[in-house]
């Protein structure tokens, strides 16, 4: 690949602003790049890896939302049916399809700050604490139970009105869908549906609260309020269950999307639908384009890239790839909400934010 080298330095800036350890994956046709920087462990300076497994966070929701497409296909599921037709005990009234909860345009709150105490002010992070992080660090909590805490919250909107709010809510909802529909649990349709369908050997969604396998400790910051940043890489994921919990690598991510997108997962019609995007409000308070379970890059003057990113307590990735599927990234860090907050509570912008725009803009558009 002709830009290693930029690729290699862009990793390290990003390193050297304050990411404890990262590492990518790059594919331009037949050309891949590979890159790690920095450690995985800050106490024993064990050094990251391209090839380590991470948890990858919402980057399932692209898993779930195929899953569901082909329950669409298979004529199980109606992406604009009323899902009180389906989940008749969760879901009142008629207003809210399925659709609605692939593109989070269902109105429904965010259930995660009613799940975790110390988190109840968000969006107001000032007011907001790291605590619940650590009280809840091996509960096991009940996806029913959590959806119903998004239900019963004031909704965000009006159900099909735009722009959406993204919410966990939706696909614990979808995930319950699957298990209703077919029968088995959600994580056994994903897996036998997409991550096999894909042919990935390093993708799972796990069971226990640790990750198996060469990886690294993930740190978590929490806006400055946890310093030095804590390691939270041992966790049970049930508090955002197979729509949020995935493990994967950084080269199956590539594989997953590339596939994806060339019509081999989902049919080239399901893929369509996927790509139909509304206008969402994103977790940091953006409106972006989000179709079901992917969204577009928006970059004036260049083809558009198709994805998902995803954080945990103290992980983040972010898988994109080409229209065209001739040109890939996907990127790992173990370091979460680096950005302290200034004296009106807004993050302020950190070195961390201008290094991996540079890498990302580098990796995908080569300059």
């Amino acid at each position: 690949m002709q830009n290693s080298a930029a690729l290699d330095a862009a990793l390290e800036d990003v390193h050297r602003a304050g990411v404890p350890g990262l590492f990518a994956e790059v594919r331009d046709g037949g050309h891949v790049w590979r890159g790690a920087a920095g450690v995985a462990d800050v106490e024993t300076g064990r050094p990251v890896t391209a090839g380590m497994r991470h948890r990858v966070g919402s980057i399932t929701k692209t898993f779930t939302a195929a899953a569901v497409l082909l329950q669409v296909e298979s004529g199980r599921l109606d992406l604009d049916r009323p899902v009180r037709e389906y989940l008749p005990d969760l879901v009142p009234g008629d207003a809210i399809t399925v659709r609605m909860l692939v593109n989070h345009t269902s109105g429904l709150a965010e259930y995660l700050p009613y799940a975790y105490p110390s988190l109840r002010a968000f969006p107001d992070l000032a007011n907001t604490s790291p605590q619940s992080i650590d009280d809840h660090r091996f509960t096991r909590f009940d996806p029913v139970e959590l959806i119903k805490l998004g239900v019963a919250a004031p909704p965000a909107s009006a159900p099909g009105s735009t722009p959406g709010l993204y919410s966990n809510t939706n696909y614990l909802l979808l995930c319950e869908l699957l298990e209703r529909v077919t029968g088995i649990a959600a994580e056994k349709v994903i897996t036998r549906d997409v991550i096999e369908r894909a042919g990935l050997r390093d993708t799972e969604l796990p069971c226990g609260t640790e990750v198996d396998g060469p990886h690294s400790r993930l740190y978590e910051c929490w806006f400055g309020m946890i310093d030095p940043p804590r390691d939270y890489s041992v966790y049970d994921m049930s508090w955002v269950g197979p729509s949020a919990s995935l493990i994967s690598t950084v080269s199956d991510l590539n594989r997953f999307y590339a596939r994806l997108l060339a019509g081999e997962i989902v049919s080239r019609a399901s893929l369509a639908e996927m790509q139909r995007t509304v206008p969402v409000i994103s977790q940091e308070g953006k409106v972006i384009p989000y179709g079901l379970g992917l969204h577009p890059t928006e970059t004036p003057g260049q083809q558009a890239f198709w994805g998902h990113g995803g954080t945990v307590w103290g992980g983040g990735a972010l898988a994109m790839t080409r229209a065209d599927g001739g040109r890939q990234l996907a990127l790992a860090v173990n370091l979460q909400r680096w950005n302290t907050l200034d004296a009106s509570g807004r993050p302020q912008p950190h070195p961390i934010d201008a290094a991996l725009a540079a890498f990302q803009r580098l990796a995908l558009y080569g300059g």
